[in-house]
């Protein structure tokens, strides 16, 4: 009996293996295929094919960027700006992704201004975007690695002066551990706040409370960032760059890190 469950395992990791390949040759087919109609201008059909591929939870920065590109042929504002921000995501030093969502922006209707950092503040959020969550952890755990070495070197040193500058040198290692931390943390709870979503509606109605009957606070259209605050039952409470803050209904807009 013990032998035929490992072979079953055995069975099951190669069907495994083979679907997914599969899977993956299908989509490869599936790829080509679309980028081949984009070529000959059949943009939707292009589309339809992309879509599929993202069916399969097959997520990839050229694919979000292909699907954009097709997207802004058709001048689906919403949809163009979405996707080339969800390839954005996933490959976020890529000019060609960079260039040309900035094509796709300027379809959009809503001018909204950004209230940049000032101060204290500006320096700390500019500082701490350096680097990734992981980036950050990572250098505070070489930090204390080193904390740890020159602790050894002051313990077991015989001369004064090797004692001396590895104490200081611990000391120093011991404050830039607590600096890197704060700054991963800082990054994880910015990380967390950032709920970036585009507007889908060609217009959306912006309510000053999560219910129809509410008095209108302004209006967006297709294409706009916003940033998602809170869900409340059908509605979502976001803010926009210039500080504006209102609610919608679910299905005007799409939250880009959603994958």
């Amino acid at each position: 009996m013990i032998n035929k469950r490992v072979n079953m395992k055995h069975i099951f990791y190669i069907l495994s293996f083979l679907f997914s390949f599969g899977l993956f040759a299908q989509n490869q087919e599936l790829f080509e295929k679309a980028n081949a109609l984009y070529n000959q201008g059949k943009y939707a059909e292009a589309i339809d094919n992309y879509n599929a591929i993202l069916e399969t939870e097959n997520h990839s920065a050229d694919l979000y960027f292909n699907l954009a590109n097709a997207h802004y042929k058709l001048n689906n504002v919403g949809p163009s700006i979405y996707y080339y921000e969800k390839a954005l995501l996933l490959n976020p030093e890529d000019s060609d992704i960079i260039n040309n969502i900035a094509f796709a922006k300027n379809m959009t209707i809503d001018a909204i201004d950004i209230v940049p950092d000032v101060g204290f503040s500006k320096l700390l959020n500019t500082t701490t975007h350096k680097m990734s969550f992981d980036q950050w952890a990572k250098t505070s755990i070489a930090i204390v690695f080193c904390f740890v070495v020159l602790f050894l070197v002051y313990y077991f040193a015989y001369s004064t002066s090797k004692k001396r500058l590895a104490f200081m040198g611990s000391i120093s290692a011991l404050v830039l551990v607590c600096i890197t931390l704060a700054f991963a943390f800082h990054k994880f709870n910015l990380d967390k706040l950032d709920n970036p979503a585009i507007i889908f509606a060609q217009e959306s109605k912006v309510k000053s409370n999560p219910n129809s009957r509410s008095e209108e606070s302004f209006r967006l259209h297709e294409g706009t960032k916003v940033q998602v605050l809170e869900t409340y039952e059908d509605w979502k409470k976001i803010q926009l760059s210039d500080g504006k803050v209102g609610w919608v209904i679910n299905d005007d807009i799409k939250i880009l890190k959603d994958f």
